[in-house]
């Protein structure tokens, strides 16, 4: 044998192992491509039953919210109320504190005279209930 024929020879052997090796590496790429598509479909399923459950879940919020819209509205309306009350508290008050001194014994004297009504009018009503 000559040295060519030799150098051929251990040639064929590596390029037959170098397939084996590349036929060995492409068998368990196979079955592990297999195990990670089977991991794939029970994660895809498992994803869907979650996605389900969460559009359940968020039907249930959204019906809970439009529950509770009507009372945050009533509460906004409230809310706008006791302003503008305080607004117009404000401005009679100003309104009362710009007025004259005259005004002021005139509002005084109206006040003297309605609530010295209001005690005669009890008091007549007293006596005529003794005398019934």
């Amino acid at each position: 044998m000559s040295g060519g024929q030799i150098a051929l020879i251990i040639l064929a052997i590596a390029v037959l192992l170098l397939v084996l090796f590349i036929g060995l590496f492409l068998v368990r790429l196979t079955q592990t491509l297999g195990v990670v598509t089977k991991d794939v479909d029970i994660i895809a399923r498992e994803a869907n039953d979650i996605l389900a459950n969460v559009d359940t879940l968020l039907d249930d919020v959204n019906g809970k919210v439009a529950t509770i819209d009507p009372a945050f509205q009533a509460i906004a309306d409230l809310g706008t109320s006791v302003s503008e009350l305080n607004d117009a508290t404000h401005n009679l008050t100003d309104k009362v504190r710009s007025s004259s001194s005259s005004n002021k014994t005139k509002v005084a004297s109206a006040l003297f005279a309605a609530n010295a009504a209001r005690k005669n009018r009890k008091n007549a009503k007293k006596a005529e209930a003794a005398q019934k």
